[in-house]
This record gives structure tokens, sequence and C-alpha cells, in this order.
């Protein structure tokens, strides 16, 4: 697609690895994977479904600590190339007045979105169940907890990274208490980060028949990539198999000016559990993205991912590639 527009900053210098010579696949792994273990921290049991972004000459991001209490826990790192990585010890902590809302009780799969001046964090916040807790940084040191997001339950909070209609855009996935046995992709807006709406249908699960991978539940994965084909979502897909739950990730288009029609939607997934970093560990078989860097000039992207809930991973493709295998592949 040699006329596909990519948004977005230059980023010459992100993580990047070329296709081994014998893969037929669209998006290939990193081949020392995984990128951060499960005990990079001297209190953490595993490090996985994290977001990295670009900040100032290198890269920085927010992780999920699982400590040896299995406590779910926030913490930002930082890193020059976006492979090695300097995790802090202590847990973010967020500035909050608002009653209630201040109170932590946990945190998990966050995602990390630059919009205008500054970083927005969202992530699954313990609020009388899980929700979707809101913050932002300038600098991944101090952060200012606002309003949570939505009512729980909800889980998967993923911004757009420029306003909608001159509204902040959400996608989300409405849940429960326990590990949701289903889940659909929903869209919101807001103008102020206080009050959400103009709540929209995404996509469902794919019919076993047409898609298995997903046919379960989804879920919004990195923050959406602008492209003049529309937003190129990675998103996640659940099948229910009888050796339990398998978490792949496949990609998805949205408009571009009305995100929550999906124009197009891979059938096949592009990363599924198949190595023993992925089929082995905490919660096996889960291949899980939460974070993407993308070159607009080379065509680059690298998408971070869990893996079995215990350490990060990265894999890597061509945007128009991606965009090219969603079309022609689309069960939509």
């Amino acid at each position: 697609m040699s006329n596909l527009k990519i948004q977005g900053q230059p980023l010459p210098n992100m993580p990047w690895e070329e296709r081994p010579a014998d893969c037929k696949n669209v998006m290939w792994r990193y081949s020392k994977n995984p990128i951060i273990p499960r005990d990079l921290l001297a209190t953490s049991n595993s490090i996985f479904n994290s977001a990295v972004v670009p900040f100032k000459d290198g890269y920085a991001g927010v992780f999920r600590c699982d400590d040896t209490n299995r406590r779910m826990t926030l913490h930002a790192g930082f890193s020059k190339n976006g492979i090695d990585w300097k995790i802090n010890e202590e847990t973010i902590r967020f500035e909050c007045d608002i009653e209630g809302v201040k109170e932590w009780v946990y945190g998990y799969d966050p995602r990390v979105c630059f919009i205008d001046d500054r970083y927005y964090v969202t992530w699954c916040n313990g609020y009388h169940g899980p929700t979707i807790g809101v913050a932002w940084t300038f600098d991944f040191e101090t952060f200012h907890q606002v309003e949570n997001a939505f009512l729980p339950y909800n889980r998967n909070g993923v911004m757009f990274p420029r306003k909608i209609n001159g509204n902040f855009a959400m996608l989300s996935r409405p849940s429960d208490t326990g590990h949701t046995p289903f889940g659909d992709i929903f869209y919101s807006e807001s103008p102020d980060l206080e009050f959400w709406g103009r709540h929209r249908h995404v996509m469902s699960p794919a019919p076993f028949e047409v898609s298995a991978w997903q046919c379960m539940k989804i879920g919004a994965g990195s923050i959406p990539i602008e492209t003049s084909e529309g937003w190129l979502m990675f998103y996640h897909g659940v099948l229910r198999s009888c050796n339990g739950y398998v978490y792949a990730f496949g990609s998805a288009l949205l408009d571009l000016e009305k995100p929550w029609i999906a124009t197009h939607r891979s059938g096949p997934y592009l990363i599924s559990p198949q190595t023993p970093y992925e089929c082995m560990g905490d919660v096996p078989n889960v291949c899980f993205p939460c974070a993407a860097l993308h070159d607009p000039e080379t065509d680059r992207v690298a998408v971070y991912y869990g893996c079995a809930d215990t350490v990060t991973s990265l894999a890597f493709g061509r945007i128009s590639e991606i965009v090219a295998f969603t079309k022609r592949t689309s069960i939509i």
C-alpha cells in the first residue's frame, strides 16, 4: 500500500528487528523475547500488560507489576532504546483530592496516550469492582488522577491520540466482577474527562465458525494508529478451549471520524500463544497487547504484549502490510 499515509511523530530509532528469512507471517516476534522478565524488580512476581510511549530522547512507560503478595500495582519505567528497561521499585502514587476516587485498591493493564501537551494514563482501577481510572502526567514522576471514566464494571480503557468531534475519545469493554466470560468493545466521548457519553457499540466477539480465536470476548489493545485507511486498532480476542481460555490478538480498521464504525476486521490472528514464554506462566496461553510504537517514515510498528500474565515481549510488523492483511482477511 504505497499510498498509505500514517500519522505520528518520527521514531527512526524505535525498537526493531527485520523479519526472519523463514518467516511468512505478517508479524514476527523479537528474537530475544521476553524483553522484561518477571523478576526485574526485587518485589515483582510478574511484569506484563504494560504501556510504553516515546519520551524525551528515549521511552517511558507505566508497567503492571504484580508483587509477591500478588497485589496488582503500577510502576513508572524508563528506557533509552525501548528494550532495556529501568522500572521504579516504588509504585506510582497518584495525586488526587477526590473523595473515594483517591482511595487506592488495585490497578492493572495500563495504557498511555499522548494528547496535546501531556500523557494520559488509563488502567483498570479498583473502585467497588473494576472500572477505568484516568490520570495525566508531564514527566512520569507526578501523576494527577481525575474522575473514573465509567461505573464498574469495565476494563481495557484505550484512548485515541487526538480528540474526536472536539472530545476525548476512549474504547472500553464493559465486564463483570470476575474473569469475564463475555465482552464487546464500546466507544465513548468526553468533553472534560469527567462526564462520558455518546456511547456506541464497536465490535462483538465473532461467531465460533467464522473466527474462533475471538469468539468469546474481545478488548481494545494498544492506542489506535491513525492512517489514511482508518484507525488501525490492535485488539485481543479470547477462545474458550477445552483446556481453558486462549488470548491472541488481531487487527481492525475503524472509521477516522466515526471510530465506532469498524470497516474491516481480521479473521485470522496476528499473534497467538505458541512459544514457551507465551504458553507457560501464571496464566498459560496469553498474548495481550497494551502498547505500540510506530515510525510513519519507515512503516514500522513494534507491539508490546504481555505473555502468560508473567513477562513482557515485543512483536514487529509493517503497518502497510497489517492494513492490507486486515482488509484482505476481513470478516466484516
